[in-house]
């Protein structure tokens, strides 16, 4: 029994890369190629009733990317497979992914081996994402939980938002009507919450929460 495949890629040299890796194989049968999302979605529609066991795609796609194409697809047809094959490690375009659940995610950088293992594994009805991409995935998660366990006051977001905007000691403490001794105790207590060693580490961390704009 062959399966049937659908590759979708922007970056033609790296499609017909990947079809030729397949075309070597036995096992599969490369339905349809396309380097835009919406051409997926278009077969899909016109050829309802035909088998397709995976769409392996990339994420940076003109009009309808990678995200958007796994999520038209597991609403329409679940039956349907997806590997995503990609250059990007955001780690908030994994947890979308997976959030939208694909069988599988490797970078482009991976081996042929390591792909078409991922390959034979998602259609043997298993998950298979890449180390890389699993170490980032739960790397995020991580630092989200520590985020969540963070609380800081309003008064200590006043005044992180305040260093942010890269006001000095004293000009906060006119501000918000404080003396600048407490001031400085704000920043140092700031400082320990965050478990950032300087000024740096606030203002990446003031930006990151958006409390000030990049």
């Amino acid at each position: 029994m062959k399966y049937n495949l659908i590759i979708v890629d922007d970056h033609k040299m790296f499609l017909d890369g990947v079809l030729s890796i397949l075309n070597s194989e036995n096992d599969y049968n490369v339905v349809l190629t396309s380097t835009e999302g919406k051409n997926v979605v278009k077969y899909l529609e016109i050829n309802s009733k035909d088998t397709i066991d995976l769409i392996i795609t990339d994420i940076s796609m003109p009009e309808l990317d990678g995200v958007a194409l796994s999520k038209i697809v597991k609403e329409k047809r679940k039956d349907i497979k997806i590997l995503v094959v990609s250059m990007h490690t955001n780690a908030d375009v994994i947890d979308s992914l997976i959030k939208s659940d694909v069988e599988g995610y490797v970078p482009k950088n991976a081996k042929k081996e390591e792909l078409l293992h991922a390959i034979k594994t998602i259609l043997e009805g298993d998950k298979y994402f890449s180390k890389e991409i699993k170490d980032i995935y739960f790397e995020n998660k991580l630092s989200k939980k520590k985020e969540e366990e963070i609380k800081l006051t309003q008064r200590e977001i006043d005044v992180i938002t305040l260093i942010a905007q890269e006001h000095t000691t004293q000009e906060i403490a006119d501000k918000l009507f404080l003396s600048k001794h407490t001031i400085e105790s704000y920043r140092k207590n700031i400082i320990g919450k965050l478990g950032v060693r300087n000024l740096a580490g606030l203002t990446k961390y003031a930006l990151k929460m958006k409390y000030v704009e990049d």
